[in-house]
């Protein structure tokens, strides 16, 4: 069977889409940056699913990891059939009060580190015997400007219009690309964002969270049935259709509100 390659693939909706390919026969390439998490993983989806397992320990927000996971690929001459681009993370606050260093690396995770891994391996898809794919998760955050999320929600409508542009550019080859655009979802994203302890975002995640699990079975699904956007769950299907009906200013005061930490 082909490979399907996953990045963020040690926890979280990463370790879940990983999961929905095992499913589907699918061998497994994990890249994340902790070994230990990728080991574990590995060993359970080869006893739980019979396939073959590989992982890369990795920082993806090297300018350079791209081209090392490509040459791996190449290496062991992996047939590639999918390309998740899982890897990516927010940060919540003022722009002027996070580090600049920090927001630029979220911004070569988030952005660049996917363009130049969807680029390294696109000529690999383009070899697979068959239907091959691309998978790039976005957020409900890429429908509307965020403040106090301002970064983060760009670098996500970046990857949303990267991938609908991608998807029309590939029409005719083997290659399908898609999009998922979750919501508020059970993973560690609001620790990692610094949003946890602000107690009016935790109790709106508590009313709104979806599964890791129910979010990449929609996911694959979507993804395999050539869909360009997917967005998981009623109410973020919801929140897409008003980000586009109403008044921007409107959304983004609502947002303000929810969003600002103090």
């Amino acid at each position: 069977m082909a490979y399907a390659l996953i990045t963020g693939a040690s926890k979280g909706i990463g370790k879940s889409l990983a999961e929905s390919f095992a499913k589907r026969k699918y061998d497994l390439l994990l890249i994340a940056r902790s070994e230990k998490l990728l080991a574990e993983n590995a060993e359970e989806f080869k006893k739980k699913y019979g396939i073959q397992v590989q992982y890369l320990a990795l920082d993806l927000s090297s300018g350079t990891a791209a081209k090392q996971v490509a040459d791996w690929c190449k290496e062991k001459k992996y047939d590639i059939g999918a390309l998740v681009n899982n890897a990516g993370y927010g940060l919540l606050g003022a722009f002027k009060d996070i580090p600049l260093e920090e927001q630029l690396n979220m911004m070569q995770l988030n952005m660049q580190s996917l363009v130049q891994l969807t680029y390294t391996m696109m000529p690999l898809l383009q070899l697979h015997n068959g239907k091959s794919y691309i998978l790039n998760v976005a957020s409900t955050a890429a429908h509307q400007a965020v403040p106090y999320l301002g970064v983060y929600s760009a670098t996500k409508s970046f990857v949303l219009s990267f991938s609908r542009s991608l998807n029309w550019e590939s029409k005719g080859s083997n290659v399908s690309v898609s999009c998922v655009c979750p919501g508020p979802t059970e993973t560690n994203f609001m620790d990692r964002a610094g949003m946890s302890n602000v107690k009016k975002i935790a109790k709106q995640a508590e009313r709104f969270n979806m599964s890791p699990e129910a979010v990449s079975e929609i996911a694959i699904n979507g993804m395999l049935n050539g869909k360009m956007e997917i967005i998981p769950g009623g109410s973020n299907k919801a929140g897409a259709f008003f980000s586009r009906a109403l008044p921007k200013k409107l959304i983004e005061k609502t947002l303000v509100s929810l969003y600002k930490p103090n």
